[in-house]
């Protein structure tokens, strides 16, 4: 695969953008009926959260017990257990969409972790745009850990990078979810690259 995240092209249309957008709103509506809210934003947004996670899965070990689906059902469950999510619009709920399937791939590699108790570690490439000359490839938990860390120095970058990587946005998507520029979406990224790749390589 070319380029250092995963992008895909955004078939939905400004009509179905618009409603996704208008069943948030009503999900953090007290009165509103949750169940069959949710039901049908999950239904309007399966499709782009499939591809994100297949892409994940796709440069996950070749043994690893989650399939796409299953990721996303996990992330679902949880965007949806929290009254909401509290997003604003479709771009907001895929930033948020990007965290929950971080939090699980990184569960789930603890455990296996914990499982092989400190065994041979299988390795992930993430960021093509990190991995040095040599070829190393980032694992999920150094990642995990150095975003956890950056996000202490420059919170917004952090989640730039998060959800370029793990959510496969675009710097439109992310500028919209964050409500800044796209100028700054790309000086975050550029800023998030050059520390996570020293961070990394360290």
């Amino acid at each position: 695969m070319n380029g250092a995240v995963i992008c895909y092209s955004r078939v939905m249309t400004d009509e179905t953008r618009a409603r996704v957008t208008q069943l948030l709103r009503n999900l953090e509506d007290d009165a509103a009926p949750k169940t069959r809210l949710s039901e049908e934003i999950f239904g309007l947004v399966y499709d782009e959260l499939h591809r994100t996670a297949r892409a994940l899965m796709g440069r996950e070990r070749v043994d690893h017990t989650l399939q796409p689906t299953a990721l996303v059902h996990e992330a679902y469950l949880k965007l949806v257990d929290g009254a909401g999510t509290g997003a604003t619009d479709r771009a907001h709920f895929l930033g948020i969409a990007a965290r929950c399937m971080r939090q699980i791939l990184v569960d789930h590699a603890r455990a296996h972790r914990a499982e092989k108790r400190g065994g041979d570690r299988q390795r992930v490439t993430l960021m093509e745009e990190l991995v040095t000359d040599e070829g190393r490839e980032l694992e999920l938990l150094l990642l995990d850990d150095a975003l956890m860390k950056f996000s202490a120095l420059d919170e917004r970058a952090a989640r730039v990078a998060e959800m370029r990587v793990f959510g496969g946005m675009t710097v439109e998507e992310i500028a919209a979810a964050l409500d800044v520029s796209k100028r700054t979406v790309d000086g975050d990224w550029a800023t998030a690259r050059r520390w996570l790749a020293r961070e990394l390589a360290g």
